[in-house]
């Protein structure tokens, strides 16, 4: 028995290997769980036409939305897991979805981290005409009068909710969300003055900040990008919890063989690596958080306790 299980073990290991040596064999799937458009579509396709030049075989993005994304983590999980199809994983469903509802599949099981990709910037913005200048004025006003200050929310549980509710819990305040079906309708109504500031992603709200719709007053991100140098950082100004990654990281099927992983993870700091590639994620409000499988693993598991006791202190339910 010893001796079949050492055979089994082999052949398994020269598999894996085989796989590696061989890809890619045909045209790889670069699935999407959201709609063409967004920004985790703008970061697929940049991905997909580099690692297709990396590669010399097409990457084709192939957007399954839906369920928050889970429905395309739910097509990769099924897929034969010979590194010809990839999915770009989301923060919320690696860390948040699992917390809150009972989800198709099971991500640790079901799925194999590769490694991490981008963070969109998370920024504070403000109407136009409202008093406030930093988040220090936004405290102190929902400190004098709780549940006055409003803040736009978009889906339960999205990134927009939990910095707003990483904020109260920060700074013991209570601020009023309202919530929205969209980004958009929540700007047209923060540029009308109906709702007094919202946190979310910099490329959304970029329109509107060079238009002078919005203000943007802080950022939730660990460091200021490129295109607003001047914002302060609220980590970096009283705050230092407060820090919101709201990344994409690239995951495929379960039981995909370590060579691939490795080769992936290499394909992907490769790519990343490349100038063109650098310029275009910061045109576009990414910023670049690429490491090993490793780390991608430690950065699910931290995002899970942090926003997991923000989801049970602030009773965080899914939509109906």
């Amino acid at each position: 028995m010893k001796r079949l299980a050492f055979v089994c073990v082999l052949a398994a290991l020269f598999s894996g290997a085989a796989h590696a040596q061989g890809f890619p064999s045909k045209e790889v799937r670069f699935i999407n769980g959201f709609p063409a458009g967004g920004t985790s579509d703008i970061i697929g396709r940049l991905l997909a036409e580099q690692f297709s030049k990396q590669l010399g075989k097409s990457v084709v993005v192939d957007n399954k939305a839906g369920a928050s994304g889970m429905i395309a983590a739910a097509e990769t999980a099924k897929s034969p897991p010979d590194g010809h199809t990839i999915l770009l994983a989301s923060m919320a469903m690696m860390t948040v979805l699992p917390q809150m509802v009972k989800t198709s599949i099971d991500v640790d099981k079901d799925l194999t981290t590769i490694g991490n990709v981008a963070s969109v910037y998370n920024i504070l913005v403000v109407g136009r005409d409202t008093p406030y200048q930093n988040w220090q004025d936004v405290e102190n006003a929902a400190k004098a009068n709780p549940e006055k200050v409003t803040c736009a929310t978009v889906g339960s549980g999205s990134s927009q909710q939990l910095s707003c509710a990483l904020f109260m819990a920060l700074t013991g305040t209570k601020l009023t969300q309202v919530p929205y079906r969209g980004g958009a309708p929540a700007i047209v109504d923060m540029t009308g003055g109906r709702v007094d500031l919202m946190w979310g992603n910099m490329p959304e709200f970029m329109g509107q900040i060079r238009g002078g719709g919005l203000r943007a007053i802080g950022y939730g991100a660990d460091s200021a990008s490129p295109l607003l140098p001047e914002v302060p950082v609220i980590s970096k100004t009283g705050l230092k919890d407060f820090v919101i990654h709201n990344w994409f990281g690239l995951v495929g099927p379960a039981g995909m063989p370590p060579e691939l992983v490795k080769r992936w993870n290499d394909e992907l700091i490769k790519a990343v690596a490349s100038p063109e590639l650098q310029q275009k994620f910061a045109d576009n409000g990414l910023q670049i958080v690429v490491g090993t499988k490793e780390a991608f693993d430690k950065e699910i598991a931290s995002d899970r306790l942090k926003w997991g006791k923000v989801i049970r202190d602030f009773n965080i339910k899914p939509e109906n």
